[in-house]
């Protein structure tokens, strides 16, 4: 309220002016009533009298009567409201009117609400939980004002916010004394209702209770806010044990303290809510004194009544000048802005021109003197600011042109004539000369300034077959003159610009539906009054013609070939002539097929700019097949034609961009199905012109400004951005352009419209960096793109399991668990979860809990029990929740450390991993068998030659083989080459019957019916030779135990260094023993890359000098014995 104006105007506390002619002291507010409750609607104006006042209801002038009437101070009273349907009901929008000799305001807009109460549209049903679990119940009310919910419990109502309850939504740990009856209650000043009653039921809980992962039930809705009012966002979860809720914002912004809490053990209530309060929450369940949680986010959108940052200031003007009002507001959504003329809305027109923030008087009249006012609202409320234009006028300006006279020249062009002003004529300077469209609003007018030296002109930029209205003003060096009377004149028509845009559809085989839309006016150029159709096959010069009258969109040509190729081009005519044909479209006809393929689609193509093609379409009404999507092709006339686009079922809409302007474009769609591809719809297009500053003296328009971004899921990000000012009050359309980061491909960018200044962007890849950019069209002119904004997706909570897990038995009680990253594209993952149980620990639903960063894919179970068969499997997680885990993956712990031949799950120094009863045998593993086969089969077959190339050369070689108890000597042979001689005793186990060797994994392990038989090695793991000649006895001798089958001999081939040594031709060339002593688990444990610093520890294959055998200790200092039993006392662990 205003105490006085001591001034022109004044500054309020909320910084609007207001005229000292004219304001208001007292204004309506928004107002809640019960029915047949008086009301009355404050408003009193202040200003110079007399002052008029007068009521709108709906914009509707309020007609007084005995149930409403005016007061004497200017407020409306209602002695009793009423409630009936139609205009008899008293609810609406009002508004003050308030009027004198300076102008009219008005005053703010208010509601006028009868308080009411609905039935539930939502009844609580009736569940059944089990005990310690969680139960949620919803009810939904439509109220005004907002009701105030509670719940009863067996008709006892319950608290608002326990640590049980959670702000009358859901229940939380469930005991059996929980069970009963409940309901929700809804309370306002009108009524209070109760819904029907719901039963809980629990049932005992299942002992032992298992362990179960956290998971929300209930999760965060994206809502919308408004100012100063409660937000509630729910969470719920179950899990065992109970989960905990944690609460935070995806922008890692610190949650207000001092406005927020958690009610009952999840819901997050943020009161008072203010625009900081906005963006992404994030729930988080996580199961206590673990790293297990889950996560679902919501956006909070806040919104705000307007709120002016500009507002226009009062202007005094000469006649003849310009008036310029700017209005600027601010608020969520952004507000809508409406320019009032002495309380009436202002029409655009050629002299008065209205943008999104201003308002544009050229060549001012007396009748523009007024009160202005500019009117801001949007769904939170209004706002009003006003100013006055003062019209100043000359004395001494000069009267208006007379007899203006229009003819008609062309199609395009009219000629203007007049007399000079009857008064003043000798101080006239120039002449403007104004003219614009007759027909329709918001023309736009143009001007021409022309000297004085001559009252004729020649505007020859018209369009055909057109009304125009044109007037002359006079100027002179003070001031301008009136306006002269409007005249108004046609031009001529003319022959078409060009041709319609051809539509080509098959219903069957052999006919072709030719459709086309009307030629707009300024292509027609007057009224078309024939068609000419032409059409041949691609293979035949023929051309058949037919003249179709004006008033036809389509024509049906029928008994036509199938699977045929026709050309098509159509061309129209007014009464002057006809105009030129289109190019040539082709169509080709179906084949004739028995098989039902989906009709032609009814497509439809809009061009949105210069550049930018919309195409929709539709399935036929007729159509009865079932389509599995579309496949969408388009090319520029005379080029080649592109490769499909595919799209889903679900889409009825594409946009094509990047396109070049005043370019013809072919587009063709089908529909396709199991079956195969469907009908094709054939349609032409032209690209409209990009209107540059030169065409239109005009600068485009400014981009969007304030784009901003945010992830609002895995799959979806959230952009909005703000209107520039100074744009027009007509529609305006945005592009919004996304790409991935890094794109290469430019087929592959987004393009979206639309007509909001925001956009929800779908379907695109989690956890991937995205850029995004938007530009504005407005009256075929576009701005530059907007600066490019970067935004990330929210990684998505993984659906599938980790791949290739795999389970190492490494030692007796210790086994390696490998496995891969999950099969999903740009998934991230931070953890690994490893769960691992014995059968007995299984059934009691014991499980052992061991957790990975995500970057690490191994781990070891260590302090597995002898004689039990292990379960294992592996699941992976990431900050959007947890993904499944993996095949159940069993490995199988013997009593004594090691197995027999005939056991299938565990070979020495690995597991055979088998899931579900079955073995899993990839293909690496089969390999390595039919490798070791082979080789089994090589030694045998050497060592069968070299024990008959003994028998035949006894003068070369000593072969001894004993069997039982005792020692046997060994033999010794001494062969030269090339004169040089050189000993050397080797002991090599044979292999019988009751041994055998493993050579799956490439190991060249020998084991005998008494346990493993070990090679004597270097310190490097090598294969050992005597090379200290001088230490050695030209016979050797051997020591051995009962039931050992012993080869003592001397190898020839030693005095050859690069020659292989027997040795190495039954074995194998020299090489580390550690690294192939279990292939398989080095190629598990070679994944990831991270393990290799510990895989000697790990696998045991060497462990020092305490783990050397005996006899190659006594052969290194000398001793010419060895002993299998000492040598089996004296070894750590076996290779």
């Amino acid at each position: 309220a205003f105490a006085s104006c001591v001034d022109c105007y004044l500054f309020t506390a909320g910084g609007v002016l207001c005229f000292s002619e004219l304001f208001f002291i007292k204004e309506p507010h928004d107002v809640t009533v019960m029915r047949k409750d008086p009301i009355i609607l404050d408003c009193q104006a202040h200003g110079e009298s007399p002052i008029a006042i007068r009521w709108l209801k709906n914009g509707v002038k309020v007609v007084e009567n005995d149930r409403i009437y005016i007061l004497s101070n200017g407020s409306l009273s209602i002695p009793e409201v009423e409630s009936r349907r139609g205009d008899k009901s008293d609810e609406g929008f009002y508004q003050c009117l308030a009027q004198n000799k300076y102008g009219a305001i008005l005053s703010q807009k208010v509601c006028l609400t009868i308080a009411s109460i609905s039935p539930f549209t939502n009844q609580p049903t009736s569940i059944v939980v089990t005990e310690g679990s969680v139960a949620r119940f919803t009810c939904k009310v439509t109220a005004s004002p907002p009701p105030i919910i509670t719940w009863e419990f067996n008709r006892v109502t319950l608290p608002l916010a326990t640590e049980r309850y959670a702000f009358s939504l859901f229940h939380y740990h469930y005991c059996t004394w929980d069970a009963g009856n409940y309901r929700c209650v809804a309370t306002n000043i009108a009524n209070r209702r109760r819904s029907t009653e719901a039963a809980l039921t629990v049932t005992p809980a299942p002992s032992p209770k298992l362990p179960q992962r956290p998971r929300i039930i209930a999760g965060p809705q994206n809502a919308t806010v408004s100012l100063h009012q409660s937000a509630i966002l729910e969470c719920m979860a179950t899990g065992n044990p109970r989960p905990l809720i944690s609460w935070s914002r995806a922008d890692s912004k610190s949650i207000d303290v001092f406005n927020t809490k958690v009610l009952g053990n999840g819901n997050l209530i943020i009161s008072d809510i203010k625009p900081q309060h906005g963006g992404v929450y994030m729930c988080r369940a996580t199961t206590p004194g673990t790293r297990n949680y889950t996560i679902a986010t919501a956006n909070i959108t806040v919104q705000a009544p307007p709120s002016l940052v500009e507002w226009p200031e009062s202007l005094t003007r000469p006649r003849a000048g310009t008036a310029r009002f700017v209005c600027q507001a601010e608020g969520v959504p952004l507000p809508h802005i409406t320019w009032l003329k002495n309380g009436e809305k202002v029409h655009s027109n050629g002299r008065i021109k209205m943008y999104n923030s201003k308002l544009v008087i050229n060549q001012i009249i007396p009748e523009d003197d007024a009160i202005y006012q500019c009117q801001v609202e949007n769904e939170q409320g209004s706002v009003l600011s006003m100013a006055r234009l003062i019209v100043v006028m000359s004395e001494d300006r000069p009267s208006a042109p007379r007899n203006i006279r229009a003819d008609t020249v062309s199609s395009s062009a009219i000629l203007l004539a007049w007399e000079r002003p009857l008064y003043n004529s000798d101080k006239v300077i120039a002449y403007s000369v104004h003219y614009m469209k007759a027909e329709g609003l918001n023309n736009e007018e143009y001007q021409v300034v022309i000297g004085n030296d001559t009252t004729r002109y020649i505007i020859d930029d018209l369009e055909s077959a057109r009304n125009y209205t044109f007037y002359i003003v006079a100027y002179m060096p003070m001031g301008a003159s009136r306006m002269s009377d409007h005249v108004f004149q046609h031009t001529l028509e003319d022959v078409p610009l060009r041709a319609p845009e051809l539509s080509l559809t098959s219903r069957s085989p052999t006919d072709i539906q030719v459709s086309w839309q009307p030629l707009a006016a300024k292509l027609s150029r007057g009224r078309v009054s024939a068609y000419r159709l032409s059409y041949r096959t691609s293979a035949d010069q023929a051309v058949t013609q037919l003249e179709l009258p004006g008033e036809k969109t389509q024509y049906l040509l029928e008994g036509q070939q199938p699977d045929t190729i026709y050309l098509l081009r159509i061309a129209a005519a007014t009464s002057v002539g006809w105009g030129e044909q289109s190019a040539w479209t082709s169509h080709r006809t179906p084949k004739a097929s028995n098989a039902k393929v989906p009709l032609a689609p009814e497509l439809q193509l809009e061009p949105l700019n210069c550049t930018t093609i919309i195409v929709r379409w539709q399935l036929a009404p007729g159509n009865s097949v079932s389509v599995q999507g579309y496949r969408l092709f388009y090319h520029e006339e005379s080029q080649a034609e592109s490769s499909p686009i595919q799209l889903r079922v679900q889409d009825n809409r594409h946009t094509i961009g990047g396109l070049d302007p005043r370019k013809k474009y072919h587009v063709k769609l089908l529909a396709f199905s199991f079956i195969g591809d469907g009908y094709q719809a054939d349609q032409t297009i032209s690209t409209p012109g990009c209107v540059s500053v030169r065409d239109r003296m005009v600068p485009p328009p400014p981009p969007p400004h304030h784009v901003y971004a945010k992830a609002n899921s895995s799959s979806a990000v959230f952009l909005h951005w703000g209107r520039p000012a100074f744009t027009s009050s007509q529609i305006v359309n945005y592009t919004i352009r996304c790409n991935p980061v890094g794109l290469q491909n430019a087929s592959l960018v987004l393009y979206l419209q639309t007509a909001e200044k925001n956009i929800l962007v779908p379907d695109l890849e989690p956890n991937t960096r995205y850029e995004f950019a938007v530009r504005l069209h407005l009256d075929q002119l576009s701005s530059p793109w907007s600066p490019v904004v970067y935004q990330s997706t929210l990684p998505e909570a993984p659906t599938l399991p980790p791949s290739g897990v795999k389970v190492t038995l490494i030692e007796d009680d210790t086994a390696l668990v490998s496995w891969k990253l999950p099969d999903e594209p740009n998934l991230a993952v931070t953890r690994y979860t490893i769960l691992y149980a014995s059968r007995k620990a299984w059934v009691a639903g014991e499980w052992k809990v061991l957790q990975r960063e995500g970057s690490i894919t191994m781990a070891l179970l260590e302090n597995l029990q002898p004689g039990n068969i292990y379960l294992v499997k592996v699941s992976a997680s990431n900050d959007m929740g947890d993904g499944p885990f993996s095949h159940t993956v069993e490995v199988a712990v013997q009593n004594d450390g090691s197995t027999s031949g005939h056991n299938p799950r565990r070979s020495h120094g690995s597991a055979t991993v088998f899931s579900g009863g079955f073995y899993h045998l990839d293909q690496k593993s089969m390999t390595g068998i039919i490798v070791g086969v082979c080789i089994a089969l090589i030694c045998i077959i050497c060592a069968f030659i070299l024990v008959c190339r003994g028998k035949n050369k006894k003068s070369s070689a000593t072969k001894a083989i004993r069997q039982g108890a005792g020692q046997v000597p060994s033999a010794s042979v001494h062969l030269g080459s090339e004169g040089q001689a050189e000993n050397a005793d080797v002991m090599v186990p044979m292999v019988r019957a009751d041994h055998f060797i493993d050579a799956k994994g490439g190991t060249n392990l020998i084991i005998n019916s008494l346990g493993p038989v070990y090679t004597i090695t270097e310190k490097k793991n090598k294969w050992f030779s005597f090379r200290n000649q001088k230490k050695l006895n030209s016979h050797g001798i051997c020591s051995y135990q009962p039931g050992v089958t012993v080869l003592c001999y001397e190898d020839e081939s030693l005095s050859s260094p690069n020659q292989p040594t027997s040795l190495q031709v039954l074995f194998g060339p020299p090489g580390d023993t550690e690294g192939s002593s279990n292939s398989e688990g080095s190629h598990e444990t070679g994944d990831s890359g991270r393990y290799s610093h510990d895989d000697i520890e790990m696998t045991n294959l060497s462990s020092g000098p305490s783990s050397r055998p005996a006899s190659l200790k006594e052969e290194e200092s000398g001793g010419s014995g060895c002993s299998p039993a000492q040598e089996s006392e004296e070894k750590s662990h076996p290779p």
